[in-house]
Order: structure tokens, then C-alpha cells, then sequence
């Protein structure tokens, strides 16, 4: 006896229609603001001359990380320039900014509220858990039926594959302070806003940092993924290497990719070290 199929495909089909055609303005108003601020973004950045701005990155690598990320940043950013790629650069970083920015703002206020209760706590981990593990094409699909084609839906797809570990790590600092601190606190009759700010999430500030340098590191894993709906960047020479079998091609590309990455993981992994100091 054959047992029938589960139509899941259809209600999953079913409900993308729906979501479209009810919060169509919703999405239209999300496109708008993510456009605006990756255009702005690479606005900012492509305002200064290429050399200035590897000076300046230079000097704040320099200050955050020591002299030897300094000098690497110097010369990882000078290639990119020599070859070619500066634009495709800063177009990426736009976008990952972008995509690690909304990741922040969305990500730690969820933390927070799942450090605060568990049962937020017990419905988010397993949507967490399913965002991880889903392939990232997979989140190309709706983000093309709600966001068309273009650098809007390799940001959201880009939001939804990162976002996980600044959730995760915000709840996990957060629930790592010390109850004999937050007992004192509540002792010397601190508010709940106060206790936050002033207690637990300078605490877990480095946790915190820890996972929003992961979500940048995701996010810059997502680029090539994302230029096959039509983001720019260096993502684009990458994806266009391939399909052209042109290996030297996108060894360059990666070489950018690779040296942007870097760059920005020391950058967050020192900030809150430098602060401290």
C-alpha cells in the first residue's frame, strides 16, 4: 500500500504566494531601507581616494591590532587596489556591513529576551538551529520571490544565514554574568534597564563581539552565494570565474575576498581587547 505524499512543497508554495500578495508593501518598504543603506554605504566609501582609505584602514588596523595586522592590512589592501578589484571591494563591504549591521540591531535585542526568559529561549533555538543547518541557496528562493533580483536579496539572504551567533552569543554572555553581581545589583535596587547596561552587557561584551565577528565572517562567506542573484562585488568575479573556467580569475578574487576577511576579523576580535586596556 503506497502512502501518499506529504504536499509540503505546495504549502510551502502556498504560503510564499500569500506572504507576497498580503505584505507585499512590507517587503517593498524592507527593499527600500536595505537599498538606501548599502548605496549610502558604498556612497561613503567610494568617496574617498582608494590610497586614503588604505592609509586610514592601515592606521586604525595599526591602533586595534598591533603593527603587524597594520602592515598586512597595508599590503592585503594595496594588492587589492593593484589588481584591479578596489570597487568590488567596497562594494562588498557595503554589503556586508549592511547584512552585519540589521544582523546586530535584529540579533542582540532576541539574545537579550532569551537570556531574560526561557521560554523565548526554547522557541528560538530550534528556529536557530533550522537556520543553520538549511543550506544558504536555499535562501535565495524567497528572497527572490519577495526582494526580485539585485543586492537587497543577497543582504537578506545574508541576514537570515549570519544572524544565528550574535543570538546565540548575546543569550549565552548574558546568562554567563556572575548571579552574585546581578543578586548585588538587585540588592542596591537597580532597574532592569540599569542591571542591563551597566551590569550584564558590558560583561558579556566580548561573548557579544565573538558572535557578531562570526556574523561578518558569514556574511562575507555569502557573497559569492549572493551575486548569483545579482549582487556586485567581488562575489560577481568570483561567480563569473567560474562559470568561465578561469582559474587565475578568481584566485585574484578570492585573494580580495580573503584579505577583507581577515581584516575585518582581527579588527572585531581586538576592539573590545583594545578597550579594556
Amino acid at each position: 500500500m503506497d502512502i501518499p505524499k506529504i504536499p509540503l512543497a505546495q504549502w510551502i508554495d502556498s504560503l510564499e504566494k500569500g506572504l507576497k500578495t498580503y505584505l507585499s508593501p512590507l517587503f517593498d518598504f524592507i527593499r527600500l531601507i536595505v537599498g538606501h543603506t548599502v548605496n549610502g554605504l558604498e556612497s561613503f566609501l567610494q568617496l574617498f581616494p582608494p590610497l586614503v582609505l588604505i592609509l586610514l584602514v592601515t592606521a586604525l588596523t595599526w591602533y586595534v591590532a598591533k603593527w603587524r595586522m597594520g602592515l598586512f592590512a597595508l599590503v592585503g589592501l594595496y594588492l587589492i587596489y593593484n589588481l584591479g578589484y578596489w570597487s568590488g571591494t567596497m562594494q562588498t563591504l557595503a554589503l556586508v556591513l549592511t547584512a552585519a549591521l540589521l544582523s546586530v540591531l535584529i540579533g542582540v535585542p532576541i539574545g537579550i529576551l532569551c537570556a531574560r526568559k526561557n521560554a523565548v529561549q526554547n522557541i528560538v533555538t530550534p528556529i536557530l538551529d533550522f537556520m543553520q543547518t538549511m543550506p544558504a541557496f536555499v535562501y535565495l528562493l524567497p528572497a527572490i520571490t519577495f526582494f526580485s533580483l539585485g543586492v537587497v536579496p543577497g543582504v537578506i539572504a545574508s541576514i537570515i544565514f549570519a544572524i544565528p551567533p550574535t543570538i546565540r552569543l548575546t543569550n549565552l554572555g548574558i546568562r554567563q554574568v556572575p548571579g552574585e553581581l546581578v543578586e548585588a545589583a538587585d540588592a542596591f535596587g537597580s532597574t532592569a534597564s540599569q542591571k542591563l547596561f551597566k551590569l550584564q552587557l558590558p560583561i558579556a561584551l566580548p561573548t557579544i563581539m565573538a558572535g557578531i565577528n562570526q556574523t561578518i565572517m558569514l556574511s562575507l562567506s555569502m557573497v559569492v552565494i549572493a551575486s548569483m542573484i545579482g549582487a556586485q562585488g567581488v562575489g560577481a568575479d568570483v561567480y563569473r570565474a567560474v562559470t568561465q573556467a578561469k582559474t587565475g580569475v578568481g584566485f585574484e578574487a578570492g585573494i580580495a575576498i580573503v584579505v577583507l576577511a581577515i581584516v575585518l576579523d582581527r579588527l572585531t576580535q581586538n576592539v573590545v581587547r583594545k578597550k579594556k586596556q
